[in-house]
């Protein structure tokens, strides 16, 4: 008969056992209802090995293979790109050096070039200049035989530029023959010199000039008398060439030798440019 104790406890009192039986007993059965009840956990295929047996294995190795050489390619062409910027970046102070060199020896050569065909240019038109200037000047080639109404007008009236020679002669007297045949040659020589002759009986010269002075040279440039040169047989003798003539006059400035001819236009183009830039300096 049931006591009040299995009332309270419970009626199956068979069932009942110690309490640490029971927990034993508790546990086991928990465990095997978990057992039937959790889904069994899934297999790990995290890694490469997704397939099983020899095929599956000979084939992840062939992509672990695949993805290494992959990356191996990756990381060369990175290196080479690396390499490529670090040439282009990275310069010593020698390599600057050399560039700087180079550049100013381009720079070098480019001014000289230039220099070379400015200067080309400039004589160019310097010729063109003294062509044209030798072109305007008057041209004459022979002896002119002047008159008394002639004389004062060959020299007043002549361009600036010309030198204007003339001879004082008379027949008979020692030495004027000579003169007269040099200049022949000489007018042809210097065809821009203005070569002239008239006898002393054409000029208001005295008998004495005449029979002492002679042969005289008288030398007029701008209306101006720049050389006068009497009784020049003394110098030369009573029979001479026209070198010796053309000679004389050199050392004494009036004939330009064949080498000055040209500078002494350049002098004059020059000395007229510097005129011009200071008029228009002043205005």
């Amino acid at each position: 008969m049931a006591t009040l104790e299995d009332r309270i406890l419970g009626e199956k009192t068979q069932y009942y056992c110690s309490s640490s039986e029971d927990e034993e007993e508790e546990d086991a059965r928990q465990g095997a209802i978990r057992g039937q009840n959790e889904p069994e956990p899934d297999a790990d295929y995290s890694g490469s090995a997704t397939h099983t047996g020899p095929k599956g294995v000979l084939e992840d190795w062939r992509r672990y293979k695949q993805l290494e050489n992959e990356n191996r390619k990756e990381q060369e062409k990175e290196k080479l790109l690396l390499a490529k910027k670090l040439a282009a970046t990275c310069r010593t102070s020698r390599d600057d050096d050399r560039e700087k060199e180079t550049e100013e020896q381009q720079l070098l050569e480019l001014e000289a070039e230039l220099e070379d065909e400015f200067l080309h240019r400039y004589r160019l038109q310097r010729m063109e200049e003294m062509q044209r200037q030798l072109q305007n000047k008057p041209m004459f080639g022979r002896v002119i035989e002047l008159r008394r109404e002639e004389f004062l007008d060959a020299i007043d009236r002549e361009r600036p530029q010309v030198t204007v020679i003339i001879h004082i002669y008379e027949e008979g007297v020692p030495g004027c023959d000579a003169v007269n045949g040099c200049m022949q040659c000489l007018s042809v020589e210097y065809p821009r010199v203005k070569f002239c002759a008239i006898k002393s009986s054409e000029t208001p010269v005295s008998t004495k000039f005449t029979q002492q002075g002679l042969p005289a040279i008288l030398v007029y440039k701008q209306g101006t008398l720049i050389g006068n040169f009497v009784k020049v047989s003394n110098h030369l003798g009573h029979d001479f060439f026209a070198g010796d003539l053309e000679n004389f006059l050199q050392e004494h400035g009036i004939l330009p030798r064949k080498d000055e001819e040209v500078s002494s236009i350049i002098r004059d183009s020059s000395q007229r440019d510097e005129e011009e830039d200071s008029d228009l300096e002043l205005d």
